[in-house]
């Protein structure tokens, strides 16, 4: 659309930010529903008492067994969450290969509110292990809803939009970030714990509008670029998606790159898990610390995707925003060694959390756009929701076993993983260079020395 038909038809004008708002809308609503669940089940991670986070069955049989589930819950927990991934990536990949996009994308919201409806009834009915089923549950819900978020937006926008807009609809969900952990504060008394969870329910309505107002906007994209149709199924095996980050460049080492990412994040976790322990032994105290440090992150997150994301990826491409993240950490953690302070702790997780929610993220969806929908909806999954979690698993082990030499061994473990991060960063960038539209994804200073448009 012309500059000249804009300004005469400001009707026009106003429809095509349309997509914009309604995405801002999308991805505000989601992580506000997601941020008002994940103080609670931060608060039930970090829980010593084994009765209010696990079945009292689990807990006589680990007991029978010589163990104390309490010593063990975040790595119990991420056992369960990696197992259900698993379970659930076929079911996912069926969704997707069998289904088109007008039904699997609503069909993946409503599963979610009908659960929550369930987890509503379960904590007031106060059922044995309901902490342990909706620790792993929110973990699910967090990975398969937000990558289903990014797949939809790489159908509605293409790599030059996504470029210029992406930092904008991050901090549209960075927006809602901040609002969820803050309603929880304010409302985790009033209301308790379960009525939270219906907050959370109004949020994912808003959702399923969002997904059918984007429909037209996603159908007018694909025509326009002569894309294949997401509105009729994909087809292919539901377990496509494996075979697709191995044999794929770009996305192996976008696999590769998240491993050491969620690894480093991983100890930090645990580490600001077993402080919450120690100085927040209650449960509505730990959920208020997890609260705070939450707002920290997002508030950090907002300022850089507003200032800073847009100006990067225009500017300089996708390799400084996949590489600071990783410097950032990289420092982060020798600081640690030298001086291995709780609050210190606190600061480098709010940096890492920051630098990937607000730079590594929103530089890694951009090159989704670059893809085809096999790699956008299957390949992507696999690597958002099994590698992902698959990580936590290692990793939250790992730390069960370093933590016994002192927490400098922890971030000497992270050193490690931050650095293995940063290597496999660069190695997306080189990467993504044999994607379609490579040349237009370089700095526009860069491109005209090469005497390119």
């Amino acid at each position: 659309m012309s500059a000249a038909y804009a300004n005469a038809h400001p009707s026009r004008r106003l429809s095509s930010n349309a997509p914009l708002w309604w995405s801002l809308l999308y991805f505000f609503s989601l992580l506000c529903g997601y941020y008002v669940l994940r103080p609670v089940r931060d608060a039930m991670g970090a829980s010593a008492d084994a009765a209010t986070v696990f079945p009292q069955a689990m807990i006589a049989w680990a007991q029978a067994h010589g163990l104390q589930l309490k010593d063990f819950v975040l790595q119990v927990l991420f056992t369960c969450t990696f197992v259900t991934m698993l379970a659930l990536q076929p079911v996912y990949g069926a969704l997707v290969a069998r289904f088109p996009r007008r039904v699997f994308l609503p069909v993946v919201y409503a599963l979610f509110i009908a659960c929550l409806l369930a987890f509503h009834w379960a904590f007031n009915a106060g059922v044995p292990g309901r902490g342990m089923v909706f620790f792993v549950w929110t973990a699910v819900f967090n990975l398969f809803a937000v990558t289903v978020f990014w797949s939809y937006m790489a159908d509605v926008f293409d790599d030059a939009q996504a470029r210029r807009l992406y930092g904008y609809i991050g901090a549209g969900g960075t927006a809602g970030a901040v609002l969820g952990p803050i309603l929880t504060q304010w409302l985790v008394q009033p209301l308790g714990v379960a009525n939270l969870l219906l907050v959370s329910v109004a949020f994912l309505s808003i959702c399923v509008l969002c997904i059918v107002r984007l429909r037209p906007w996603a159908i007018r994209r694909e025509r326009e670029h002569g894309l294949d149709s997401g509105e009729g199924a994909m087809g292919g095996s539901i377990w496509a998606g494996l075979k697709l980050v191995w044999q794929r460049p770009v996305l192996r080492a976008m696999a590769i790159t998240l491993f050491f990412s969620v690894g480093a994040a991983t100890l930090l976790y645990n580490q600001q898990a077993a402080i919450a322990r120690e100085f927040y032994p209650g449960a509505e105290a730990a959920t208020r610390y997890f609260a705070r440090i939450d707002s920290a992150v997002n508030l950090l997150a907002i300022l850089t995707q507003l200032l800073l994301t847009r100006w990067l990826l225009n500017r300089h491409g996708v390799a400084p925003a996949l590489l600071m993240p990783g410097l950032t950490l990289l420092l982060g953690f020798g600081v640690l060694l030298a001086s291995p302070l709780p609050a210190m702790v606190a600061i480098v997780q709010v940096l890492q959390r920051a630098g990937e929610f607000a730079l590594a993220k929103p530089a890694r969806e951009t090159l989704y756009t670059r893809v085809d929908r096999p790699s956008r909806y299957k390949g992507k999954a696999v690597i958002d929701t099994a590698v992902f979690r698959g990580t936590d698993l290692a990793f939250v082990w790992i730390h069960k076993g370093v933590a016994l030499f002192g927490s400098q061994a922890v971030f000497a473990a992270g050193v490690l993983a931050a650095a293995g991060m940063t290597a496999s960063a660069w190695s997306i960038v080189r990467a993504q260079r044999g994607l379609p539209g490579a040349a237009s994804t370089l700095p526009s200073d860069i491109r005209s020395l090469r005497g390119e448009a």
